[in-house]
């Protein structure tokens, strides 16, 4: 490996700007352009998506100082959904491991970050055929999505895929200290294999203007207060609990609009849901949000609302405080190491509708404790989650998995030198 000066990096991800589905894809794209800017190569391998999401026509392009290669879907195309996902996955992954190793013609590299179990063949084919250290970023696992259980088939065989990935990567990094509890728990990995590194947050890319912010909000709650919540439409992000909330809240706030920003399997379930409980006049579905509605859209509200029931780490609710909003979220996962009630935000118990319903009350209706909140969360994040220590401790993690890589092969060479004689001596050792 080269000197930690300037590294060749090559990384995996299955979404990236403008293909983007969560917060994986901005968190990637975020580390790429900040590596770059501290002087490292990165290149980006990833998929094209369809044109229609806005993706830019070339294949291998330069942008933000990353070099950015995208992977063609092949046929047969399957959707990306639940019933053919692990289809799509392998389908993917023959054409990422392609056009990686196209990009290896014209550029050498010194370690491959890979992000997620969706790029995982991809990832152990590079390693290998290239003979390089591999890393790998665990931003969610499959059993808990599903609060500890694998129930189908589809499931059992993400979890395998999960586990040959934390076995063949060198180190395994982790967004947050329960993210990495879990990851040893499941995997049975070694402490020292595991690194915790937090995502981040580009503070300045949140500072919205006051009337950038003022329009978004009256484009959404002229006459009342504004919650937002955005992510995954996805049951463990609990949004059907902040529909029973909203129904509780549209009877104590007049007005009250809340505002659900995001895409997933579970929009027709939540629309329906929203439709039972009579907030048709109270909250707007706006699909996915991205680039620079999503800060405008935050700053706007009056608190932003995460209710997880899993979380791994909860970067939106970092963007949130850094575009100056409150923050209510479920106590679950990575979420409850930086919320911290009644100090950074406010916090409930998964699940639990009236106490979310509560939370949400107390910072719409105390102006000085939504100031304090405000304050705290914009100093937390500025201080602790900057992309520039996150990306230094990512570099040592790399070096970290070039010395783990190399010990390995040096035993695997010196058994392959060991001769046994009848006597159970050992010769060439």
């Amino acid at each position: 490996m080269q000197s930690q000066s300037k590294l060749r990096i090559l990384m995996l991800s299955w979404e990236f700007p403008p293909v983007l589905v969560g917060g994986l894809g901005r968190h990637v794209h975020a580390l790429a352009t900040r590596l770059a800017a501290d002087g490292h190569d990165v290149t980006v391998a990833t998929r094209h998506g369809d044109h229609a999401d806005g993706t830019p026509a070339a294949w291998d392009e330069t942008v933000d100082g990353v070099r950015v290669v995208r992977a063609p879907q092949d046929p047969p195309l399957f959707p990306f959904s639940g019933e053919t996902l692990m289809q799509w996955a392998m389908a993917f992954n023959h054409s990422l491991t392609r056009v990686a190793l196209a990009a290896c013609r014209t550029q050498d590299f010194d370690v491959i970050h890979a992000h997620d179990w969706l790029v995982t063949h991809a990832a152990v084919t590079l390693k290998h055929h290239l003979d390089l250290p591999l890393v790998a970023t665990i931003h969610s696992t499959e059993a808990g999505r599903h609060r500890g259980w694998l129930p189908d088939d589809t499931s059992r065989a993400i979890h395998s895929v999960e586990w040959w990935l934390t076995y063949e990567a060198r180190r395994v990094l982790t967004c947050s200290d329960h993210m990495r509890w879990e990851v040893n728990q499941l995997f049975d990995l070694p402490d020292n294999k595991t690194v915790v590194i937090p995502n981040g947050v580009d503070v300045e890319a949140f500072a919205v203007g006051a009337a950038d912010g003022a329009a978004a909000r009256s484009a959404h709650a002229p006459g009342g207060p504004l919650v937002v919540s955005a992510g995954r439409l996805v049951h463990e992000k609990g949004v059907q609990d902040l529909l029973d909330a909203a129904a509780i809240l549209k009877r104590r706030h007049a007005g009250l609009r809340v505002v659900v920003a995001g895409e997933g399997p579970h929009d027709g379930e939540l629309r329906r849901q929203a439709e039972r409980l009579g907030l048709g006049d109270t909250v707007d579905f706006v699909g996915f949000v991205a680039g620079e509605a999503l800060p405008r859209l935050l700053a706007a509200a009056d608190c932003f609302a995460i209710p997880s029931r899993y979380e791994p780490f909860g970067m939106v609710a970092l963007e949130a405080m850094a575009a100056g909003t409150p923050v209510v979220a479920g106590r679950s996962g990575g979420l409850a190491e930086f919320v911290r009630h009644g100090d950074t935000g406010l916090t409930h118990t998964p699940a639990d509708a009236t106490e979310l319903a509560d939370a949400i009350s107390r910072v719409l209706d105390d102006a000085d404790l939504a100031a304090r909140l405000r304050s705290a969360g914009d100093e937390m994040v500025r201080r602790r989650f900057a992309w520039q220590p996150i990306a230094a401790s990512t570099v040592a993690a790399y070096a970290e998995a070039e010395t783990a890589e190399r010990a390995v092969e040096a035993e695997l060479a010196a058994r392959e030198l060991r001769i046994v004689i009848p006597d159970g001596n050992l010769l060439g050792s």
